[in-house]
């Protein structure tokens, strides 16, 4: 038991670490530059969605619309807690996109109170062009330095 205890304590002087929660140096290096990398993507993409006459939020709902995964088509109340925005909100933002012809509300066929959002053609295309230009960028940036956090973090648990 004595030398289960004094081998446990070697392990912990040689990684530094005094408990299983405690932090390295290179972890927090590792966050750091990788909440770097997060940041400097959203502004790529809020960049890249001014461009196309966007903002970030336009560019995010479309996002939601077109990649809402479960059954159905997108409502108001799905944008909503996918930006994480009051339904009140998400209803202005909708307007506008509808507005600007990017985005149409369908009447549910087996619910008249409820509405389904489709992207118009000329939404579909905006979004492609930024989904595009994102993907790229984050083949570029981020992915390596996301590797490199992974490998830190490892790196860590294995210490």
């Amino acid at each position: 038991m004595v030398q289960a205890k004094k081998a446990q304590r070697s392990r912990v002087a040689r990684s530094g670490r005094r408990g299983a929660g405690a932090m390295r140096e290179s972890d927090y290096a590792a966050l750091a530059q990788f909440r770097y990398q997060i940041r400097s993507f959203l502004a790529f993409s809020e960049a890249a969605a001014a461009e196309q006459g966007l903002t970030p939020t336009q560019h995010q709902a479309l996002l939601g619309i077109k990649g809402f995964v479960r059954p159905g088509p997108a409502t108001v109340g799905d944008v909503a807690r996918f930006l994480l925005i009051r339904h009140h909100s998400a209803v202005e933002l909708i307007d506008r996109l509808a507005k600007l012809r990017l985005v149409s509300r369908v009447t549910d066929p087996d619910d008249a109170r409820r509405v389904h959002l489709k992207l118009t053609k000329r939404g579909e295309q905006k979004l492609q062009a930024l989904s595009r230009k994102n993907l790229e960028e984050l083949r570029r940036a981020a992915s390596p330095a996301l590797s490199r956090l992974l490998t830190s973090f490892e790196e860590s648990r294995e210490a």
